[in-house]
């Protein structure tokens, strides 16, 4: 069974870590603890039983209340599904580059090919302006353009 645990946002992977480790140490039976990336303020807690999450939550730091109820799978199962991070590229969206030569610097994104899974940046803190290309996995979103 798996229940929601409502956290203040942006304390959620801190909480997980705090509820792994009280499970830890006091033998509470937890299967599994899901930090869901895209959905903020919720941890989502894998037990047997309500009251096992009741005990491994109880006194923790940002922990506001379980939610009532037992969340169905599917409902998580879109937070487990990884899509790629070509799929939430767009052109002038800002990011970072985590791998590579130019890695630690921020760029705007100029062109995506979706079928080859590329991106072609202009760096932003280069003296001039050199389109480079490089595997979406060596990008980070930074921020999404605006729109208008």
């Amino acid at each position: 069974m798996i229940f929601a645990v409502r956290t203040t946002a942006g304390q959620e992977k801190n909480v997980a870590d705090l509820i792994a480790a009280k499970a830890q140490m006091k033998e509470i039976p937890l299967i599994a603890i899901l930090v869901p990336e895209t959905l903020k303020g919720y941890v989502f807690v894998e037990a047997r039983s309500p009251h096992f999450v009741e005990e491994a939550i109880a006194g923790i730091r940002h922990v506001k209340s379980r939610v009532p109820g037992i969340v169905d799978f599917s409902e998580v199962e879109r937070y487990i599904v990884i899509k790629p991070i070509i799929e939430e590229l767009d052109e002038d969206d800002i990011v970072e580059v985590i791998g590579g030569p130019f890695k630690g610097m921020r760029a705007k994104i100029t062109r995506v090919d979706k079928t080859k899974e590329e991106v072609t940046l202009e760096l932003l803190e280069a003296t001039f302006t050199l389109p480079i290309t490089v595997h979406a996995d060596y990008v980070k979103l930074l921020e999404k353009a605006k729109k208008e």
